[in-house]
């Protein structure tokens, strides 16, 4: 029953730390290797790079929770959600690649601390 689990190659659950730019200060973040294709499949699928994605990411949920959250963890349920309801969707695959055209879009027309919700 565990099989499929069991021989997970080694490579896919051990860990990445990379460095990433968040609220204009460079800090490091741990996650599992297969947690790091999944968000760089979700920066690809929006059209942008890993880190922007992220930077945009961290910024909404500062301005949407108003203070800091375990990011790590919040990236780790945002692959999971992702990989379950996103993945395979050709429907949410469209909604997340207009979302993200607009995000990104308004990004560049005026900073997230000067955008109206």
């Amino acid at each position: 029953m565990c099989r499929i689990f069991a021989e997970l190659p080694e490579s896919a659950y051990a860990y990445q730390t990379r460095s990433v730019r968040l609220g204009g200060h460079v800090t490091s973040i741990r996650l599992e290797a297969s947690f790091w294709a999944i968000l760089e499949e979700i920066s690809a699928a929006q059209g942008v790079s890993l880190g922007r994605f992220l930077s945009r990411l961290h910024d909404e949920v500062l301005e949407f929770r108003g203070g800091e959250t375990n990011f790590a963890s919040l990236l780790r349920c945002a692959c999971l959600t992702y990989a379950s309801e996103v993945r395979g969707s050709a429907d949410a695959v469209g909604a997340l690649k207009s979302e993200a055209a607009s995000a990104f879009t308004d990004e560049q027309a005026a900073p997230l601390g000067r955008m109206r919700a």
